[in-house]
């Protein structure tokens, strides 16, 4: 696919980012995009490989190797050096339902697989996708399409984020008539709350939703589903119900003086700040002001990365991350082998930004707070901190991250943001509807499965297989999908990949 010798006429060339310090002076998206000739040739690198490994999506020592979906890689990589971008679309979309978010917020594990990165530099398959849905949208493919005929069946779709969109666009198209509820005002779930402006700028999702809408889907917000809107309701008034809420229960950092005024998880903070802005440009001050103040992001993942950008872009007087693991390295390992996900140190935008306001990477590895330290009114003032190593437990023989006797510091810290993952479901919607859930309080199905031990009731996402990313998320929306269709019709020609 592509040109055969594309890989030698051209370099990697990628879109530019504006200067961290002037992006910093708002929450838009920051990168302009190649014009049309010169993502045509980044199309012409993809290298008509014999293996496609980044559209394979299989797990290599535990870890994803390509896309997830199986994006057609390869075939719209070519159409696209072709400079056949409704055919590129077609391909696109064929696998994907939501190339808008993935080709902003996702990885790219396709990148990550390119055989041509194996030697060099990876075919620029993220921004190609992004190349492909925004031109789709310009010229009118990406148009809403309703599906022709009504199959009379009602499913309802409980959330809103990737998994539930990806499983109502899917049943929609099959002809069921789709009702989405989601408990927030604003359809998207942690696309919409959990990610930032800077990453995803949330027109595009409302672009989305209402073709959606035009193609038949409803959608309820501000619908709590088992508090406000009752499970048996529910069941009595749709034929299949998907359970798709994500896993929004944060992991708690246990610490003395984690009472303190001022220490707050991620997400609250990430939807606080988002919610404000969309509401009223931040003018109404419903969020965590953090201006002036020295913040302390626990956690060192894209979450935390996202609270680096935003505490930046909010005026904070210092910013600093702590991260319990150790440093990864620079480049590969002799362990860590192509097309493994390479488990390569990454400096993102919020970090690439603190250092440009700073001077300093703000991460600080190996590190747990062991103490929040609070003023005599019970506000945060500081935190004791302790560095970890890595040593071997005697007993299982893994290693595990143990404190550094003696290692104790002080730093000062007015806000905490806990970025440290997610638990699973939440319990008052699993016991709602009487799902079982395994030891990670997932919701259970059979291996390979998605219909739950509740007749009629499915699950897909993080709240089935916990916290992950928006390609799996969508993969599980589409496979759910399937799923229900054959449950209600005794056969389904829904395309899972």
């Amino acid at each position: 696919m592509g040109k055969p010798t594309g890989f030698l006429d051209y370099e990697r060339k990628t879109a530019t980012a504006v200067d961290p310090k002037e992006r910093i002076k708002n929450f838009r998206e920051f990168h302009t995009p190649l014009p049309l000739e010169e993502q045509q040739e980044q199309g012409a690198r993809c290298m008509s490989c014999g293996v496609p490994f980044c559209q394979a999506g299989m797990t290599i020592m535990g870890m994803t190797s390509g896309c997830p979906l199986h994006n057609l890689v390869p075939e719209w990589n070519d159409l696209v050096y072709r400079g056949n971008w409704e055919q590129a679309y077609h391909r696109l979309k064929k696998t994907n339902n939501f190339p808008e978010f993935t080709s902003r917020v996702c990885p790219a594990l396709c990148e990550a697989a390119c055989t041509c990165g194996n030697y060099g530099d990876s075919v620029t398959t993220k921004e190609n996708e992004h190349g492909i849905i925004e031109y789709a949208y310009a010229h009118g493919f990406a148009d809403a399409k309703p599906p022709k005929v009504r199959t009379g069946k009602k499913v309802a779709v409980i959330g809103s984020g990737p998994a539930g969109l990806a499983a109502a666009d899917q049943l929609n198209k099959r002809g069921h008539q789709v009702t989405v509820y989601e408990r927030a005002d604003r359809v998207g779930g942690l696309l919409m709350y959990g990610i930032p402006n800077m990453k995803l700028e949330k027109h595009v999702i409302d672009r989305k939703i209402k073709i959606m809408e035009q193609e038949g889907v409803t959608f309820v917000t501000g619908a709590d589903v088992g508090k406000d809107v009752k499970p048996a309701k529910l069941l009595k008034d749709f034929d299949r119900v998907i359970l798709a809420c994500g896993a929004k229960n944060p992991r708690d950092i246990k610490a003395p003086g984690r009472d303190a005024k001022g220490i707050y998880f991620a997400v609250d903070f990430l939807g606080g700040v988002t919610k404000s802005l969309l509401d009223s440009d931040l003018k109404d001050k419903k969020y965590v002001d953090v201006k002036d103040k020295h913040v302390v992001i626990i956690g060192g993942g894209d979450t935390g990365n996202d609270c680096v950008g935003t505490s930046i872009r909010l005026g904070a007087a210092s910013v600093t991350q702590l991260e319990m693991m150790p440093k990864a390295p620079d480049t590969r390992a002799e362990n860590n082998p192509w097309p493994e996900w390479p488990k390569v140190c990454k400096t993102d935008y919020g970090q690439e930004e603190a250092i440009a306001v700073f001077g300093h990477d703000p991460r600080i590895y190996q590190t747990t707070v062991k103490e929040f330290v609070k003023d005599k009114n019970g506000n945060l003032k500081e935190l004791v901190t302790v560095r970890l190593e890595s040593v071997k437990d005697e007993k299982n023989g893994r290693m595990v991250m143990r404190e550094v006797e003696g290692s104790e510091k002080k730093m000062p810290a007015d806000i905490v943001l806990i970025a440290a993952g997610f638990l699973g479901s939440e319990a008052y919607v699993t016991k709602a509807f009487g799902v079982n859930v395994n030891e990670r309080t997932n919701v259970a199905t059979e291996a390979g499965k998605y219909k739950t031990n509740v007749d009629h009731v499915y699950t897909a996402g993080d709240m089935h297989r916990g916290q992950s990313l928006v390609v799996w998320a969508i993969r599980e929306g589409r496979e759910v999908a399937r799923e229900v269709d054959e449950s209600l019709m005794g056969y389904s020609y829904l395309s899972i990949q």
